[in-house]
């Protein structure tokens, strides 16, 4: 943990959440699958909540206001889902965060819950040397490419069923970046996608998961702040 964690209250700790870590790709399907369940379980008290990370195969993703213009061309399966957001790829190479956490005992506020995971991936890609911010109008994580322009590094989209969440984040460590020409990232054409090794930095899936867990604290208390606003209101 992070060194400020023996500070913090235990329920604030990361360590009071389940990590699942996966060392091989996961097909999407038994991902959404999977989710649904634990979503379920947490939402009737029979399962403690829990960060999942992992890669997928290649696969584009509709979330719910994709549009199908924006699927150039669908060489991979597309599969449809209920976050939000609109088309997205994930692919090996691609660290994928699903969070399934339940939102009635932090505040049951999604734009600061969408907020605090922007700030986790941004805090933990500072920890590589990367220079990333959050983008007025635009969800998701944004720095500047080898090019000089703007370009993503990571997406972000969620769904909230009965106050507990499903889905989350991805960062591009080293995916095959050819792959997002199949389609319009997240409904944005302007702006490229890039990729931790594309800005010269060799950071493995252990090492992206290891940063992340230590950072997670910080994400934890962004969380509390807004369940503390919510009981003054």
């Amino acid at each position: 943990m992070a060194s400020h964690a023996q500070n913090l209250p235990q329920t604030l700790s990361a360590s009071t959440l389940e990590w699942r870590r996966e060392a091989s790709l996961v097909p999407y399907a038994h991902a959404l699958k999977a989710m649904e369940t634990r979503n379920n379980a947490i939402t009737t008290g029979e399962a403690e909540e829990q960060v999942w990370l992992l890669e997928h195969p290649p696969v584009y993703t509709a979330g719910t206001s994709a549009d199908a213009s924006e699927l150039v061309d669908p060489r991979f399966d597309v599969v449809e889902t209920g976050r939000g957001g609109r088309y997205t790829y994930h692919g090996p190479g691609q660290r994928v965060g699903y969070l399934m956490l339940d939102l009635g005992k932090r505040g049951k506020d999604v734009r600061c819950f969408v907020h605090a995971i922007e700030g986790w991936v941004i805090d933990t890609l500072c920890d590589f040397g990367v220079d990333a911010w959050r983008a007025e109008g635009r969800v998701g994580i944004w720095c500047e490419d080898i090019d000089g322009r703007e370009a993503k590094i990571g997406a972000i989209g969620v769904r909230v069923r009965r106050w507990v969440t499903m889905h989350g984040f991805s960062v591009n460590l080293d995916p095959d970046l050819s792959h997002f020409s199949g389609i319009v990232p997240c409904g944005i054409d302007e702006f490229g996608v890039t990729s931790l090794a594309r800005l010269g930095k060799s950071v493995s899936a252990h090492e992206w998961d290891e940063a992340l867990i230590k950072r997670a604290d910080g994400f934890l208390v962004t969380l509390e702040a807004a369940r503390l606003r919510a009981c003054r209101k």
